[in-house]
């Protein structure tokens, strides 16, 4: 429910009924996975309006106004917007507000996020923010709405109340949301919109279509099983069933002769398929309300009626894929949907969990590795091990060039030949041009100097060109716990091999100057994290070197998160790690018959190498 002096007028069964004979402002809203109404933009709510005048109870195909919405359709009826290429369903809801508001007057409030892009408030957000501007308030608390954020008219940011983390923010003007007048009759009482004429042959809006059909067919299904057959024409007492086609959808009439056979079946999916592609039939009378109109995210999902199934006839898995493969996700759903409507056997399976662990483990059975010494490693807080001064690190490494080539230097982009492009440090001339010893690329002096200045001051140094690492390469990690043993279970692909178990622990603290913000937080997300590795001889050398790793600070790092675009927050660093124990659902477990070749490659890359290990 909306506060007083919001703006907000009501809002009844999703659809709002506001008082009759008055002006008001509609915003069509979504759910979104974290309980919270989204609003659409203001282009799209009049597309919704303007279809919504035309059939009450039709379907809205929002990418025919916004390129960025084509996958989505709205059934207005059901009240929910359905995503074509996943299959996905959430509610939806017709929102009032008055016309002197901020959708009203077109204004719009956003914050900008971490990608530098703006985002827009929740509607009732942006509401009270545009009221309290109105009203010339030098700020403004959103705690009464559930939020910790306090928001500075004066500075236009926004800072969270908890981290003091500050964004900026904006106002802007648009086109005003749709403006409607006079009462709007119940839901219930609607008529069915009156279709006519030939339907689009477009690739959209035939999915639209076979979207109706699926929801015809889930209404047929429990139809059946709640009113049973009835007798066939020559007097047989079989499942000859009449089903009605709902309100929902214009359509043609469903039959399940099931009877007749798996020909007349088959017979039966060809013409359900058909008649998919035809939505201005005439409607019948209808069936019990459909069972879609349910609050949260919905995958289409059936269970199949095993009373219609003839003996003897194996029921044929569809699965609602996650992942890649010959059929997609949303296809196979429907496919199996329209199949168990008429009759067939269809078994319409869940996509899998990830298995992320093990059965639990008593401690007993936790063992060390063999051929590793311990069982667990700490980092503290210490200061990197730096040379004597840049100078001495780069001439370590590097052999003056007499005669430099007229090739370009790949730091500082000036030739070989000419100057380096950074001033000159005590005891080398900006001309000096000195060769890599392993790799033999050659750099003016001066640009090695500034580029290890920038760098972690740990020593060792890394050609920008071959990525070849000259000393002992240390990262910024902060501090931890890496414990290891191995548990008495296998890995998919391992059959004969126990399983080596990582566990790393690190705590959220304090950034030092060797992280991007020194003196701010920085976060530690899912931790402790559980990883594994095969027992087995090639697997004990990966966990030895990632032990050396582990030491040296580089199997993780402090930046922005890939996965939820948090910053300052803890991420891996570049060696990969399989996190999931007996699946490989998202990429991060088993089987994986390269893996242990691959993050060998990984570790190599960053000066972890096998001629590292001593015998």
């Amino acid at each position: 429910m909306a506060r007083p002096g919001s703006g907000v007028l009501v809002s009844v069964n999703g659809l709002g009924y506001p008082p009759q004979n008055l002006a008001r402002v509609v915003v069509w809203e979504w759910l979104n996975e974290h309980g919270r109404w989204r609003p659409y933009n203001v282009t799209t709510c009049h597309h919704i309006e303007n279809v919504l005048k035309g059939d009450a109870r039709g379907t809205v195909v929002l990418g025919q106004v916004d390129a960025q919405l084509a996958p989505y359709v709205i059934d207005l009826q059901s009240m929910h917007q359905f995503r074509q290429d996943t299959g996905t369903m959430r509610p939806v809801h017709r929102n009032f507000y008055e016309p002197s508001s901020a959708p009203g007057k077109g204004v719009v409030w956003e914050w900008e996020n971490d990608s530098g892009s703006w985002t827009p408030y929740d509607m009732e957000i942006c509401v009270t923010i545009q009221n309290a501007y109105e009203k010339q308030h030098p700020w403004l608390d959103l705690t009464s709405l559930g939020f910790c954020y306090l928001i500075d008219f004066n500075s236009m940011v926004q800072t969270n109340r908890q981290s003091q983390r500050k964004r900026r923010l904006r106002r802007r003007m648009d086109l005003a949301y749709p403006l409607i007048m006079g009462s709007i009759p119940k839901s219930q009482s609607w008529p069915v919109g009156a279709s006519s004429g030939q339907p689009c042959p477009c690739q959209q809006c035939i999915l639209v279509n076979s979207t109706r059909a699926a929801s015809n067919a889930i209404l047929a299904s429990q139809h059946r099983k709640l009113y049973g057959g009835v007798t066939g024409p020559s007097g047989a007492t079989g499942t000859l069933t009449v089903v009605r086609q709902s309100n929902t959808f214009a359509g043609t009439t469903l039959w399940s002769p099931t009877s007749r056979g798996g020909q007349a079946k088959a017979e039966q999916v060809q013409s359900l398929l058909s008649s998919a592609n035809f939505p201005c039939s005439p409607a019948l009378p209808s069936l019990p309300p459909n069972n879609l109109n349910r609050p949260g995210t919905q995958h289409i999902s059936i269970g199949t009626a095993r009373g219609a199934i003839p003996p003897g006839v194996p029921p044929l898995p569809v699965k609602n894929l996650t992942v890649s493969g010959p059929v997609h996700p949303a296809i196979a759903g429907i496919t199996g949907i329209l199949m168990c409507a008429a009759g067939l056997p269809v078994c319409l399976t869940r996509a899998p969990k990830p298995i992320l662990h093990p059965p639990p483990i008593n401690k007993s059975d936790m063992k060390p590795v063999p051929g590793v010494n311990g069982i667990c490693r700490k980092t503290k807080k210490k200061h990197l091990r730096r040379g004597k001064n840049p100078e001495d690190v780069v001439r370590r490494y590097t052999e003056k060039v007499k005669v430099a080539p007229d090739e370009d230097c790949t730091i500082c982009r000036e030739r070989l030949v000419m100057s380096s492009g950074y001033e000159g440090v005590k005891g080398i001339k900006p001309e000096v041009v000195g060769k890599l010893g392993k790799c033999g690329h050659m750099y003016h002096l001066l640009c090695l100097v500034a580029m290890y200045n920038n760098g972690n001051k740990d020593g060792s140094l890394q050609c920008p060109t071959c990525k070849a690492i000259y000393g002992e390469k240390t990262g910024t990690q902060p501090p931890g716990k890496m414990e290891y043993h191995v548990i008495p279970h296998c890995l998919p692909g391992y059959p004969e091999a126990k399983t080596i178990r990582i566990v790393y622990d690190i705590p959220a603290g304090l950034q030092t100057t060797e992280h991007p913000n020194p003196g701010k937080k920085f976060s530690a997300r899912g931790f402790p994290r559980h990883c594994y590795l095969p027992d087995n001889n090639k697997g004990r050398r990966v966990l030895k070197l990632l032990i050396m790793a582990w030491d040296r600070r580089l199997i993780f790092t402090i930046g922005t998160s890939s996965t939820t675009g948090e910053s300052d927050t803890v991420v891996w660093n570049e060696i990969h790690h399989k996190t999931e124990f007996g699946s490989n659902l998202t990429g991060h477990g088993y089987p994986d018959p390269n893996y242990l070749d691959n993050v060998l490659t990984e570790l190599s890359a960053q000066g972890v190498g096998q001629d590292n290990l001593k015998d």
